[in-house]
């Protein structure tokens, strides 16, 4: 949780004005001895910080860390995405949504857990949330769960600048007798220093508690009084899924969910709401509806990645047909 600080609240003001432009390699701060460079022909020069806080981050507005470099990547082709085109996530926007709000404007904010079954929107949800809030000045910095031994110098490098951070996590979880969770501490919650008041970490993890569970445990397990005690090894499982304040549950939909995602990405392809697609293509709605029922069948998931798939595996097709039969 973090409480309302004005200075920090100033301080995002002040970077939405300085600008978050990087088209040009001229708009960052380079400190030679703390950058790495690599030509790739064809998408302009890939600039890497293996200094940390050599970072210019009025320039910057997302940064990837790479192992194979041990840097920051400065991210330049970022992956945009629509709030509104997530369908049937409701609920789970407006949380995210309120909370990264919130945190930008300094005011009470949690780290987020977004959990549940795999391809259910939540790397998608996170990434529509950061785009919304890029513009208005928000930094993302991108990790792996296998490169979190990295995140306190990264964490010291941008704890006292004027800007707001979400770390994020895709996918994060553990095996039993893995312990790089234990890196999150200082983060989620500090140890003799403060966490950072100006760093939320945002994590997508298919276990609601990060770390594998295991039959053991509950062998472990005992009953005092009528109370029930779990063994430490789940209690310190579970209190790694707890420091995140804001957790938000991911299911597979209905059939009725699905094939709304389904009319969200054919008519994002037309340049039109869901509704004005089922209008104008009424006729052939029932068709279109019939093959990705299949098309879900055969994958055993009414996803939204599902919904995705089964347009880029027919959307060309048939809109094809439509343009050559008529509607």
């Amino acid at each position: 949780m973090r409480t309302c600080d004005e200075n920090i609240k100033k301080s995002a003001s002040k970077s939405r004005s300085e600008g978050l432009n990087l088209n040009a390699a001229s708009g960052l701060n380079l400190a030679p001895q703390a950058v790495l460079k690599s030509a790739q022909s064809g998408a302009g020069e890939q600039i890497y910080f293996s200094d940390f806080s050599a970072i210019d981050w009025r320039a910057v507005q997302v940064a990837v860390f790479r192992a194979n470099k041990k840097a920051l990547k400065i991210v330049r082709d970022i992956d945009f995405t629509g709030i509104d085109a997530l369908v049937g996530l409701e609920s789970q926007k407006s949380a995210l949504i309120k909370n990264t709000d919130a945190f930008l404007r300094g005011c009470s904010a949690n780290h987020a857990l977004l959990w549940g079954e795999s391809g259910c929107g939540k790397s998608s949800l996170a990434k529509a949330v950061f785009s919304k809030f890029i513009p208005q000045g928000l930094k993302i910095i991108e990790i792996g769960r296998d490169d979190l031994g990295f995140l306190v110098g990264i964490i010291d490098a941008i704890r006292e600048t004027n800007f707001k951070f979400i770390i994020f996590c895709d996918d994060l979880s553990f095996e039993l007798g893995e312990s790089g969770y234990k890196h999150l501490k200082p983060l989620l919650e500090g140890s003799l220093e403060r966490a950072p008041r100006n760093v939320l970490m945002y994590a997508t993890s298919n276990r609601r508690h990060i770390v594998g569970e295991c039959a053991s445990d509950n062998d472990a397990a005992q009953i005092s009084r009528g109370e029930l005690h779990l063994s430490d090894a789940a209690n310190e499982r579970i209190s790694l899924s707890e420091r995140f304040g804001l957790q938000l549950s991911f299911y597979g939909g209905s059939m009725r969910e699905y094939l709304g995602i389904v009319d969200a990405y054919f008519a994002a392809a037309q340049g039109m709401s869901a509704a004005e697609f089922r209008l104008s293509f009424a006729a052939n709605l029932d068709a279109l509806h019939a093959k990705a029922r299949e098309f879900a069948m055969l994958r055993a998931s009414r996803s939204g990645r599902a919904a995705k798939q089964f347009f880029l595996s027919f959307g060309e097709e048939f809109f094809a047909n439509l343009k050559g039969g008529g509607r």
